[in-house]
């Protein structure tokens, strides 16, 4: 089983420095649909691994400067992440305890997860039709990072697909700007969720073992993720990304059944 999650968080954490997605939003359904262990370990356990990847692939792109991080706007949508990763972080302890049901609450963010991707995938598809803005005003910029760090701690999957739609959109970023930046906001967001659970010392119970081996495989796999997207091509990086999207609705649309 260990192998089987090591690869898992691996390839996941690849995919996610390539695309800049994090690769939560792979791990976290692939780990409900396998029923390994309970939401709310999972939803821990894939918070550390993108944490560990893009801690990793942010100073690793930096270095190899494969992809550029715009300060004004990234920051205070990171800090906003970061405040927004704690508040998700408790409205997710609130709905585990009002609920006291895992699977209600899986069934619920799985069925948020698929909303989310469809329409980032529908953006995506349509995205040469699409108008973009130029968002500057910092206060903007910190909400709009609020909503996307509530959004993916909430969720548990660290940033994902919704970042780049976003940093398309306000920003008019290109496909591998996009990707660092959102690694760059994904960074602060799982950070501060991580030290709002610790502070609070709500962690669930989880196997170290899992944790450790989560953990390499998110570091590994950041490594790797972030010299491929130096080589990778802007379209062949959205091609992966569309074909990525797909799967993810259909493995949520599994777990939504499975958890309801």
């Amino acid at each position: 089983m260990e192998v089987l999650i090591f690869f898992i968080s691996f390839l996941s954490s690849v995919v996610g420095a390539v695309c800049g997605i994090g690769g939560g939003v792979i791990i976290k359904p692939v780990l409900d649909a396998a029923n390994i262990m309970g939401v709310a370990g999972i939803s821990f356990l894939s918070g550390c691994t993108v944490l560990s990847m893009s801690v990793v692939s942010v100073f690793r792109q930096m270095r190899q400067g494969s992809g550029k991080i715009d300060w004004k706007t990234s920051t205070p949508l990171a800090v906003g992440a970061a405040v927004g990763g704690v508040v998700g972080k408790s409205g997710f302890q609130y709905v585990m305890g009002f609920f006291g049901d895992q699977n209600r609450v899986g069934a619920i963010q799985a069925l948020v997860l698929i909303v989310l991707t469809v329409g980032t995938l529908v953006y995506t598809l349509c995205s040469d039709r699409i108008h973009t803005l130029q968002v500057r005003n910092a206060a903007t910029c910190l909400g709009i990072g609020l909503v996307l760090g509530v959004l993916s701690s909430f969720l548990g999957i660290g940033g994902g697909p919704i970042n780049l739609v976003v940093l398309y959109y306000f920003f008019s970023m290109s496909v591998k700007t996009a990707a660092v930046n959102s690694l760059y906001m994904i960074m602060f967001s799982q950070a501060a969720s991580l030290l709002h659970t610790l502070a609070g010392r709500n962690i669930p119970e989880v196997s170290g073992v899992y944790l450790g081996v989560m953990v390499i495989g998110g570091v590994l796999g950041g490594l790797l993720g972030s010299k491929a997207h130096r080589i990778v091509s802007e379209r062949a990086e959205k091609i992966l990304f569309v074909m990525l999207m797909i799967v993810i609705v259909g493995i949520n649309v599994y777990n939504f059944v499975k958890f309801s």
